[in-house]
């Protein structure tokens, strides 16, 4: 079981993220930890949003090297696009579990806005079709139905919260942003994830291998080890049971 707490954020860039439905229903980013982490340890779960793009194989390998699980959040289009990396994923199930991250990467908000330049789902209809046509996708492409949905963005209308949960789906909030949609230098991101501390959710992405802060992904990933840390899926959020 994990946690899931829904605090507002403000919005840095405010401007870009107007109209939306009216202020009560503002866009959240949910916080998710991991519930009950055995105390006196490191116990963390990395996922990675395979957004449309193309697949880090610096930070796949690091992670099949060392036997480091990871949650895959992957949209219908970077599937189509990347047919080697979903393999590769796919391949090595131990490690990797696949959830659905929508089918065209659209943001779970009302309103005729857009957040980080990319328009938002607008009505409950188009954020149900986005929901369940990556989950069906996701079902073709590996036989298995996803348990968790998260966001384009990270960013949701309170109000499609429960229309999200009725599809079936948990949301998968995070708590630490590694990469801050890959848009961070390698050292940085490596410090970000180093810091992370018992029952932390983390999110970074795995679909910038042009960028640098796939390399920092990695990096932080070994220094956790280094430390003791203890890797978990979502689904499995105690590693010793």
């Amino acid at each position: 079981m994990c946690r899931l707490c829904l605090p507002r954020r403000a919005f840095l860039a405010a401007p870009a993220l107007l109209p939306f439905a009216p202020a009560s229903d503002a866009p959240i980013e949910p916080r998710l930890r991991l519930a009950n982490p055995p105390p006196g340890s490191l116990n963390v779960a990395l996922t990675l949003d395979a957004c449309p793009g193309a697949f880090d194989t610096r930070i796949a390998n690091t992670l099949i090297e060392h036997s480091v699980p990871a949650t895959i959040f992957v949209t219908a289009m970077w599937m189509q696009r990347n047919p080697a990396g979903l393999a590769l994923l796919l391949a090595h199930r131990d490690l990797f579990v696949i959830e659905n991250h929508g089918a065209l990467h659209i943001p779970p908000v009302l309103g005729g806005g857009s957040i980080y330049g990319i328009k938002c789902a607008g009505d409950l209809d188009a954020i149900r079709r986005e929901v369940s046509d990556g989950a069906t996708a996701i079902v073709n492409a590996t036989g298995g139905m996803p348990r968790w949905y998260r966001g384009a963005t990270g960013f949701y209308s309170p109000s499609a919260l429960p229309t999200i949960r009725k599809l079936g789906f948990g949301i998968a909030g995070y708590f630490l942003n590694g990469d801050h949609g890959a848009s961070l230098p390698a050292g940085t991101v490596a410090r970000r994830i180093t810091g992370a501390t018992n029952g932390d959710v983390i999110v970074a992405h795995i679909n910038q291998p042009g960028r640098p802060s796939g390399a920092g992904v990695a990096a932080g990933v070994l220094d956790l080890l280094s430390r003791g840390a203890r890797f978990c899926h979502l689904d499995q959020p105690d590693p010793s049971a």
